[in-house]
C-alpha cells in the first residue's frame, strides 16, 4: 500500500527504471569489451566509440524518455518544445551547438580588452604590444604564443580572469601573437611558416622594439609546441634569443596523447594529406566537433537537453563563447603537425624533424623552463606535459594545477579557487606527485615569482608602443582576432 504522504509518481518510477536499464546495458558492454581478445589501443578506440553511443542512448538525453522534459512540455502547453525546435533550427544553420549567449559578448568590447596596440602584421599573424600598467617594467619583455587552433583571447577574456592583464600588472612589457583566422588565400602555409614568420619573427620584433638583450617566452598548448620548435631552430642556427621558456599544457613528447590520439592512424593522416596536404583548410568547426566529442557529457548533451528539449537558451559564459569562436588552419601546416607529432612522435627525437631547413633537437633549448600541466586535462595528459622536463636542455620547474585544459590555466589568484602542486623535478611523474606539496589557490603567483627572476632589472616603462620602424597599426585586439571562420 502506498504511503499517502508520498503518492506514487509514475514519471519518477519510469525514469528510475530507464536509468537502471541503461546503466546495466552500459556495464554489460564494458564487460564484453574488457574481455575482447584485442590489443589495448583497439580496446581504447572501441571504448571511445562505445561511450559516444551509450551517452547518446542515455534516457535523460531523449525527448520521450526524459520525464522532466515531458512534464515541462505539458506544463508549458508545448511552448518549451516549440522554443527548443527554434533553437535547434538556429544551430543547424550555424553548423554547431550554441553553448553561450552569443549576444552577450563581443571581442574588443567586453572580451580581449587589455589596452594595447598592434605594432606588426603579416599574412600569418599580428603582434600586439600591451600598454604598461606600472611606471617601471622589467627590462626583458614577455612574449606570449597562444594556440593557433583557437583565438588568443582565452588568455585575455575579461579583466578579472586575464593572464595578459595579470602579467602587465606584474610589471612586464607583454607582447602577444594574434594568429590569423586563415582563409583560402592562406591555405598553402606550412608548419615552417608558423615557426619562421610567426614565432621567430615575433621574438625578433619583441627584442628590437623593447631594446632588450633577450625575451622571456610563454607558449600555451600547440603554441608551446610551436615555441619550443622555434627556439630549437634558433639554437641550431647558434642563436639564443630567449631568457626563459614557459610551457602551459603543452606536448613535446606525444607518446601518450590521450583520446585525441585514438583518432589518428596512418589511413586518417594519409587521407588528410591527400585532401588538404598540398593546400586547403582544416575548418575550425571540425576541430570543435572533435574536442566536444571528448567531453560529450559536458559539451554536447547538456545543451541538447536544456536547449532543444526544454527550450532554454544558453546563459552568458565567456569561456564557452570563446570555445565557439572557431579558427581555421592551413592544410599543409596541420598535416605536417599531425604526422610528425601524433602519428610518428618525431619531435622528441634529436634531429627527428627538419624545420626551417635545420634539424631540430629540443635538448639544445638550454634555458630555464617553467612547465605547467593540469591534472584533469583531457587533451594534454599531465604525465605527457611532465615528459617535456626530460627533453629540454636544462632542469625545469614543474607545477601541476587542478582542473582541466582551460579551467586549470585560467585560474586568477583573486578567485581563490582550486589548488596546485609544486615539487622538485624527478624522473617519473608519479614519483614527482607523491613527493609534491599541495598549495591552495592559483599557480599564477608561483609562475610570476619565477618569471621575475629572469626578467632583468626594472626600467622606465615605454611611453609609446612600437618604434619608428614598427609604428602602431591599430588598437588591440586588432582585426585578425575578430575575423569569423569561413
Amino acid at each position: 500500500m502506498n504511503d499517502s504522504s508520498h503518492p506514487f509518481d509514475p514519471f519518477a518510477w519510469w525514469s528510475k527504471q530507464l536509468s537502471q536499464g541503461h546503466q546495466q546495458f552500459t556495464t554489460a558492454l564494458q564487460g564484453l569489451l574488457g574481455a575482447a581478445p584485442v590489443d589495448e589501443r583497439t580496446k581504447a578506440q572501441w571504448a571511445f566509440a562505445m561511450r559516444q553511443v551509450t551517452d547518446a542512448m542515455n534516457p535523460a538525453n531523449g525527448l520521450a524518455t526524459n520525464p522532466e522534459v515531458l512534464q515541462l512540455a505539458m506544463q508549458s502547453g508545448g511552448t518549451s518544445l516549440m522554443e527548443g525546435a527554434r533553437l535547434f533550427l538556429a544551430d543547424m544553420a550555424k553548423g554547431r551547438i550554441t553553448m553561450s549567449d552569443t549576444e552577450a559578448f563581443e571581442v574588443g568590447r567586453n572580451l580581449a580588452t587589455t589596452p594595447g596596440s598592434v605594432v606588426f602584421e603579416n599574412e600569418l599573424m599580428q603582434l600586439i604590444q600591451y600598454t604598461p600598467a606600472t611606471t617601471e617594467v622589467h627590462q626583458r619583455p614577455l612574449l606570449i604564443v597562444p594556440p593557433c587552433i583557437n583565438k588568443f583571447y582565452i588568455l585575455d577574456l575579461q579583466p578579472e580572469n586575464s593572464l595578459v592583464a595579470y602579467a602587465v600588472a606584474e610589471g612586464h612589457t607583454v607582447f602577444l601573437v594574434s594568429w590569423r583566422n586563415v582563409g583560402a588565400a592562406q591555405g598553402r602555409l606550412t608548419w615552417d611558416d608558423y615557426v619562421e614568420h610567426g614565432v621567430l619573427k615575433a621574438v625578433a620584433l619583441a627584442t628590437t622594439i623593447s631594446g632588450a638583450d633577450r625575451v622571456n617566452t610563454l607558449g600555451f598548448c600547440i603554441g608551446g609546441t610551436l615555441l619550443a620548435s622555434a627556439l630549437a631552430v634558433a639554437a641550431a642556427r647558434r642563436h639564443k634569443p630567449a631568457a626563459s621558456l614557459t610551457l602551459l599544457t603543452t606536448m613535446l613528447d606525444f607518446s601518450d596523447n590521450g583520446e585525441l590520439g585514438l583518432m589518428v592512424d596512418e589511413a586518417m593522416v594519409a587521407q588528410r594529406e591527400a585532401s588538404i596536404g598540398q593546400g586547403g583548410l582544416l575548418h575550425g568547426r571540425e576541430l570543435a566537433q572533435v574536442f566536444a566529442a571528448l567531453r560529450a557529457n559536458d559539451l554536447i548533451w547538456p545543451y541538447v537537453v536544456k536547449g532543444y528539449l526544454q527550450g532554454q537558451a544558453p546563459r552568458a559564459f565567456d569561456l564557452l563563447f570563446w570555445n565557439g569562436d572557431d579558427s581555421n588552419l592551413p592544410g599543409p601546416m596541420f598535416c605536417w603537425y599531425l604526422r610528425q607529432t601524433y602519428l610518428e612522435n618525431r619531435l622528441r627525437e634529436p634531429g627527428g624533424t627538419q624545420q626551417c631547413g635545420v634539424p631540430v633537437d629540443l635538448s639544445r633549448i638550454d634555458l630555464p623552463a617553467f612547465v605547467y600541466a593540469s591534472r584533469e586535462d583531457h587533451i594534454v595528459p599531465w604525465q605527457t606535459a611532465f615528459a617535456s622536463t626530460g627533453l629540454l636542455g636544462r632542469k625545469s620547474r614543474f607545477v601541476l594545477g587542478a582542473s582541466g585544459h582551460i579551467a586549470g590555466v585560467i585560474n586568477p589568484p583573486a578567485k581563490r579557487r582550486r589548488h596546485h602542486w609544486r615539487g622538485e623535478t624527478q624522473a617519473q611523474p608519479e614519483a614527482w606527485l607523491a613527493a609534491a606539496e599541495r598549495v591552495e589557490g592559483s599557480w599564477w603567483p608561483a609562475w610570476s615569482e619565477w618569471l621575475r627572476s629572469h626578467a632583468g632589472p626594472c626600467v622606465a616603462a615605454p611611453a609609446n608602443a612600437g618604434n619608428a620602424e614598427f609604428p602602431v597599426i591599430e588598437p588591440a585586439p586588432g582585426r585578425y582576432v575578430r575575423a569569423v571562420a569561413e
